[in-house]
């Protein structure tokens, strides 16, 4: 039962994602095009400082209401009650930083550019916190309906004040857009009359507060290097920096999210059963791995051409970028699957300890790195940093259900050795014919790469499978969910 509304959870957010990221991509090619790395770079610096207020005063109660046994209206409205004061609180604290924001990075633009977006942040403190409700039971359509739908309206917002002016308002409009679109279809999905209450406050806040803290940590860890790069190497690089990020999470990270995010409800339904757990754990880590590994690594290896022909040559300092952060975005997620293992059990202390532990030698790494080698020097650095995260996590996961380290690792040998296939077929056929050319030629070459490095991926993953005599893994969930879809097509 809980496999079928997994999958049914899976089919939704995903479709979701693919929606999602396909608007992304075709908004931020497009705006990329019609704006400047500056103006990415402007409004970057104005939504990370945002990301890092906000995370200040992060209540998690999302995640309080689901790992509550059984919550009542009252628990709703107190965590209504919550978030709109941390939404106010936040909005002023943001909007009256604001002159001080735009006189230390001089720039005036920045002053109405950070008031606007904070008086969206206070409107967002409205929003339906009883859609947790349907995630409790493992029910996501609600997901796939806020997410496009808040999406769909950024995207027209922001094109269409693209298209007519030119500005980075364009930017910050589809954001104040998706957060209003948002707080209308929430109550759309549930109706509900919210009223103040507080009276569970100390009982949401007993479950949340660790994530609090570790959000804050891991907010400053994740943040911190956009106001670097903002401060020492100018919004330009910024804006490189910046999109060059997004583009590269897009591969990977925001393709494998449907899976995470069913995680936490579902480990949390088997948490008093180590050996489910364990198989469970096993399973979802595995299959995440093997599909975000080849994606990311990919996207790494095709990056050039993409941006050459999708964003023109004023884009190509942020290949490296793409190529960097995509690699490691893709082996972060060999223990991905932690951070809703750790929450399913209610050891949030062991996240925060770890966000700590990260935060404390990631920042001196990106440090150090762009002090010795610039933009390039900091990736670097951050990429260390996330080879020592993915450490701390299995770490976690072997105190947690007692899961080795060596097995967490070997369960994944087949996308290791696939992935090195993979990566010699891509280089050699670029060997042979390059990565550069008129769009045409271009697009067939991105298309040639593409197909061939993902069948070398394919083929290497099923034949050691088949030698290994197809042991439980990513591949069997693959031929199970075409089993089911066999019948169907036939129909």
């Amino acid at each position: 039962m809980i496999k079928n509304k997994l999958a049914i959870g899976v089919a939704w957010l995903g479709a979701a994602k693919v929606i999602v990221n396909f608007l992304g991509i075709i908004s931020t090619l497009i705006l990329a095009r019609l704006l400047t790395p500056e103006d990415f770079g402007l409004v970057a610096l104005a939504t990370t400082m945002l990301t890092i207020i906000g995370s200040v005063t992060e209540l998690s109660l999302a995640s309080a209401l689901i790992h509550h046994k059984d919550p009542t209206d009252l628990h709703f409205n107190t965590a209504w009650t919550l978030n709109l004061c941390r939404a106010v609180i936040v909005g002023l604290i943001f909007c009256a930083a604001a002159p001080l924001a735009s006189n230390a990075y001089h720039e005036p633009r920045l002053l109405d550019v950070m008031l606007v977006i904070g008086g969206s942040v206070i409107l967002s403190g409205f929003n339906n916190p009883k859609t947790v409700i349907l995630t409790r039971r493992l029910v996501f359509w609600q997901e796939f309906v806020m997410t496009v739908t808040q999406k769909l309206v950024g995207f027209i917002v922001g094109i269409a004040i693209a298209l007519v002016y030119k500005s980075y308002w364009a930017l910050v409009g589809g954001i104040v857009a998706s957060q209003i679109i948002g707080i209308i279809v929430s109550y759309v999905i549930i109706p509900f009359r919210p009223k103040f209450a507080i009276i569970h406050a100390k009982e949401l806040w007993s479950f949340s507060i660790w994530l609090t803290f570790g959000k804050i940590v891991n907010t400053l860890n994740w943040n911190f290097d956009q106001l670097l790069v903002g401060a020492h190497l100018g919004k330009a690089t910024l804006g490189f920096y910046s999109v060059g990020d997004k583009l590269a999470g897009m591969s990977s990270r925001e393709i494998i999210g449907p899976l995470e995010t069913t995680l936490f409800p579902a480990f949390s339904q088997i948490r008093d059963d180590n050996s489910r757990l364990q198989s469970a754990y096993k399973t979802a880590q595995t299959l995440i791995f093997a599909i975000a590994l080849p994606l990311g690594v990919g996207f790494a290896l095709v990056a050039h051409s993409v941006v050459l022909l999708l964003m023109g040559v004023k884009w190509l300092p942020a290949v490296e970028v793409i190529q960097i952060i995509a690699v490691t975005v893709a082996f972060q997620t060999l223990s991905a699957a932690a951070q809703p293992l750790a929450m399913a059990q209610g050891e949030t202390k062991f996240l925060f300890q770890r966000d700590l532990i990260s935060f404390l030698i990631r920042v001196p790494l990106i440090i150090i790195g762009l002090m010795l080698g610039g933009l390039i020097g900091l990736l670097y650095g951050r990429a260390i940093s996330t080879f020592i995260s993915i450490s701390m996590n299995m770490f976690i996961v072997r105190r947690l259900i007692r899961t080795s380290i060596i097995d967490q690792v070997l369960a994944n040998a087949r996308s290791f050795i696939s992935i090195l296939i993979m990566i010699g077929t891509v280089l050699m056929l670029q060997h042979f014919i390059g990565s550069e050319g008129t769009p045409l030629i271009l697009t067939l070459k991105i298309t040639a790469f593409i197909l061939l490095g993902g069948l070398a991926y394919v083929l290497t993953s099923l034949i050691i499978w088949f030698k290994l005599g197809m042991p439980h893994g990513p591949e069997t969930q693959f031929a199970k969910l075409l089993a089911k879809s066999l019948p169907r097509a036939k129909y």
